[in-house]
């Protein structure tokens, strides 16, 4: 059985999700809501910033997103952010101790590889949804669909230099549920509260694939 498919859901649930570094808690909730407005209810927020775990609760609480967490890498990040009220978990890459947390706490993971090695280990674990990571670094879009091409049991999302110029090489191929960006929430846009501005990024993003 696949140990991915609420992952997969969540994936499924719009072309583009967000990845969020929030430095000020009063951001989240307004940027939670205008990124669901525009259509992309998947959110992740990384765990690089002091205020990640409040940020985290904070967007948890707007209606219709789904919210995650970002960059998880030790137990101690998957109990944090199951805690903080996170709907699932995303990581740069996988350990055995890493998924072993994540299945302990039911926290429905995301995990990162960039090899056919690297895939077809998690693969053996049950994991058939993962990040591709680091995507325009390991190749772009040709790489990841050459690697899909033998594993096509295997759905990414890629994320990792994915923007708009480039999102639809990603979203054509048939290996690819979503992929991961950071340009719907600009720093600037974010820092002077200009949140229609991002549910007009939203909405762009939320269409990508049509």
């Amino acid at each position: 059985m696949s140990k991915t498919q609420r992952t997969r859901e969540i994936c499924a649930l719009a072309p583009i999700v967000p990845v969020l570094v929030v430095d000020d808690v009063a951001h989240a909730r307004p940027l939670a809501q205008a990124l669901v407005a525009g259509g992309l209810p998947a959110l992740e927020v990384t765990l690089r910033t002091p205020a990640a775990l409040d940020v985290i609760r904070a967007m948890s609480e707007v209606p219709g997103g789904v919210v995650g967490a970002g960059t998880l890498i030790t137990p101690e990040d998957v109990r944090a952010a199951k805690e903080a009220g996170a709907q699932f978990g995303v990581s740069p890459g996988a350990t055995d101790t890493l998924i072993a947390a994540c299945e302990a706490e039911g926290l429905p993971l995301l995990p990162g590889a960039a090899t056919a090695t690297e895939a077809m280990a998690l693969l053996e674990k049950g994991y058939d949804m993962l990040k591709f990571f680091p995507a325009e670094a390991s190749g772009g879009a040709p790489s990841l669909k050459a690697i899909g091409a033998p594993l096509p049991q295997i759905s990414f999302c890629p994320t990792g230099g994915v923007s708009p110029s480039n999102a639809r090489d990603y979203l054509s191929l048939s290996n690819v549920i979503c992929a991961g960006g950071s340009w719907v929430a600009p720093k600037a846009m974010v820092q002077s509260g200009d949140w229609a501005g991002i549910e007009s990024l939203a909405r762009e993003a939320a269409n990508l694939t049509d």
